[in-house]
């Protein structure tokens, strides 16, 4: 093996902005009079903006001038509770991981769907810890496609088989896999089953054991 980055997801990886995303949607959901749960939400989890809101809508007929509007209505909700952030709200094991990944010469980069992201990690306070970021202003195709991943790569000028994605998401495993990354899933084997190396968060994750694991998968 010749691991030399690793590629991070944002939302229940180093941090849970899941509560924000849901409060944003709930608004919204709230306002065009369609019931939304947090069940409903969770299968909105790895997914972009726009396939989230068809799914909320359940169907329901609308204009692609309806769509931007409810589209830039849920991010204006979801950017007023971000503000609420900061380093307290990075998830236990991930400022350490990144600490450790820093020390050891290696790479690390952001690979996330949001087009918020740049803001989020800035409020966390783990902007100067990644060495780049691939957010959902980066490529066209979203997750299960790879591109967001390959672009994180060459922006580190890595190799796809020489990254590390860490994922929580289906979507993100099957985009990191079909791009021929390692992959590290976070969660339930049922969601996140075909990684390489299954955890249930990045607590007590420490870069050694994290190698080891991938190494005799």
């Amino acid at each position: 093996m010749s691991i030399r980055g690793f590629i991070f997801d944002l939302d229940g990886v180093l941090t849970d902005t899941a509560e924000y995303h849901y409060r944003g949607w709930k608004r919204l959901a709230d306002e065009l009079g369609i019931p939304f749960t947090r069940e409903e939400n969770e299968a909105l989890r790895g997914i972009p903006r726009r396939e989230s809101l068809l799914t909320l809508l359940k169907g329901r007929p609308a204009t692609e001038e309806q769509l931007q509007e409810w589209m830039a209505r849920k991010n204006a909700y979801y950017l007023e509770y971000i503000r609420e952030i900061s380093p307290a709200d990075v998830l236990p094991g991930a400022r350490e991981l990144l600490e450790e990944i820093r020390a050891a010469g290696l790479k690390s980069a952001l690979g996330s769907a949001s087009k918020n992201a740049r803001e989020v990690i800035e409020r966390l306070g783990i902007a100067p810890l990644l060495d780049a970021v691939s957010d959902g202003n980066s490529v066209t195709r979203q997750k299960p496609a790879p591109d967001l991943f390959l672009h994180a790569a060459a922006q580190l000028q890595l190799s796809p088989w020489q990254c590390v994605v860490v994922e929580d998401a289906a979507a993100g495993i099957e985009a990191a896999l079909a791009g021929g990354f390692w992959t590290i899933g976070l969660g339930p084997q049922t969601r996140v089953g075909r990684a390489h190396v299954v955890l249930p968060s990045l607590q007590d994750a420490r870069l050694e054991n994290l190698l080891a694991g991938l190494k005799t998968s």
